[in-house]
């Protein structure tokens, strides 16, 4: 069996320095233990003391400086002007995350007072607040290298919440990884938190797949965060389903991000729309989870001189490099699969990669309504560089499109006049976790307003978010106490 592994650089294909060890499963237990005994240790901290470890987590990832940055973009082949922009906004949760905590209204307090004269009845004291599930399981993610692996979105909010945290390196960006878990050990240590409240296993070669699995099943987990693959997400939530005591699992999965452009807002602008598009069709060369995977127009006016537009700006676009060379396969199936489908043909093709990497072209595609609807590997993710326009014969037909298209993370609506969108939004408004209007899908705002999720298959769990101050009920579950004694009542629950 090996258990060591090297990163890849995907730019050049070459070896990146440094050898990784994947923890056996004598080290996934520890850890997982050692969580179990930091959750007890942390319940009885003050929300100040969680929100002091979640600030020097992001000063201590923010003192890592251009390294932090220089060795993702070998890692992953990503830009350095784009990790910059990721690693702030990891900061930026961490830090928003702890104000939320020290505010505390993120418990959900409630506070109903007893009424002993009530008939017949007395009326008891009820206070209900959210309290943390236990130790969590966090999956690094391949293309978020920062926001969403080892103190991404995941890891912060659960650490908010008071859920300690064990952490399945991405085997693609070990390096990475190994640099922000030191980072958050150090806040650890230094903020005086049990050291079993973070944990970071490195995974790769042959055990990738078992550290996974022995962290899912531990007795000591109690739930996961999972940001990558429909077939990892969905094999993970049957994994803890099948546990003699089930864990929640939340997993952000594949999502397809249909753009619809009503006629109106094509005939005025259809070049601006075609640029802003292809934009996010090239933005981390389509390996976003907001990438749009479907673009429907309606032939007529504007229609043309969108797709001409489109096309050029695609054949313009130089090759990118893909996460991985796995990665670089999966698009290339899909991709073949996708233009196997009767009526489907290619409408424009990035400029050529050059070197021995895993550098991928944009392609763009085109299908009618009709092949769309008959054959369902249209509308199903393809991971990368890629996008199909389809092609309505009338306005109406694109409420037939809202129908057809899986539940997605977030979808878009362009139109020059609001009331000719009003159908189409009720539709999409059931289909998607987010909807934009006049502008693309790509781009995710930390806010309290932001919704990062989606109805199946985009995630297995709607009703959550995984960016946000809702992020953090993911990790917890309501208690109320009945008659307490105002000394056994939390802080939350004194009013």
């Amino acid at each position: 069996m090996t258990t060591t592994f090297h990163s890849h650089n995907p730019a050049t294909g070459s070896t990146n320095p440094g050898l990784f060890r994947a923890a056996p499963p004598d080290e996934v237990d520890t850890a997982c233990l050692l969580a179990e005994e930091a959750f007890r240790w942390m319940i009885g901290r003050r929300n100040t003391d969680r929100a002091a470890l979640l600030d020097a987590m992001a000063a201590n990832i923010l003192a890592l400086g251009e390294e932090l940055l220089t060795t993702a973009g070998a890692e992953t082949g990503l830009a350095v002007p784009r990790l910059q922009g990721e690693r702030d906004r990891t900061v930026f949760t961490l830090r928003a995350l702890g104000q939320l905590v020290r505010e505390g209204r993120w418990v959900r307090a409630e506070i109903d007072r007893a009424d002993p004269a009530r008939k017949p009845l007395p009326k008891p004291d009820l206070r209900r607040m959210l309290r943390p599930l236990g130790p969590v399981a966090v999956f690094g993610a391949s293309n978020f290298p920062l926001a969403y692996s080892t103190a991404g979105g995941d890891t912060a909010s659960a650490l908010a919440a008071g859920c300690p945290v064990v952490v399945k390196g991405h085997p693609s960006h070990p390096a990475t990884s190994q640099m922000v878990a030191e980072a958050v050990i150090s806040a650890v240590r230094d903020t005086n938190f049990h050291h079993g409240t973070f944990q970071h296993l490195p995974a790769g070669g042959d055990r990738e797949l078992a550290i996974g699995q022995e962290l899912v099943t531990h007795p000591a987990i109690k739930a996961v965060g999972f940001t990558g693959s429909f077939r990892g997400g969905t094999a993970l939530a049957r994994l803890a389903a099948s546990r003699p005591e089930p864990i929640p699992v939340f997993a952000e999965m594949g999502s397809i991000n249909p753009i619809f452009i009503l006629p109106g807002a094509l005939a005025a602008e259809a070049e601006s729309i075609a640029e802003k598009i292809i934009g996010a069709v090239t933005n981390s060369n389509g390996q976003m989870c907001t990438c749009p995977g479907l673009v429907f127009i309606v032939r007529g006016d504007g229609a043309n001189l969108f797709l001409d537009t489109l096309a050029a700006r695609a054949a313009a676009s130089p090759a990118q490099p893909m996460l991985s060379a796995r990665v670089r396969a999966g698009f290339l199936e899909r991709l073949h699969e996708v233009s196997q489908v009767p009526g489907v043909e290619q409408a424009a093709r990035g400029q050529p990669a050059e070197g021995s990497g895993t550098s991928q072209p944009v392609v763009v595609l085109r299908a009618s309504l009709s092949a769309l609807l008959r054959f369902p590997t249209l509308r199903e993710e393809c991971f990368g560089p890629s996008t199909i326009v389809v092609e309505c014969d009338e306005e109406l037909d694109l409420l037939k499109g809202a129908d057809a298209v899986p539940g997605s993370l977030v979808g878009a609506i362009f139109a020059a006049h609001t009331d000719r969108a009003g159908a189409l939004a009720q539709i999409l408004a059931g289909k998607v976790g987010r909807l934009v209007f006049n502008g693309v899908t790509t781009g995710v705002e930390v806010s309290a307003a932001m919704v990062h999720g989606g109805p199946w298959p985009a995630t297995n769990q709607q009703q959550s978010t995984a960016v946000g101050a809702m992020a953090v009920e993911r990790w917890c579950r309501p208690v109320c106490w009945q008659n307490a004694p105002p000394e056994l009542f939390p802080e939350e629950l004194r009013g």
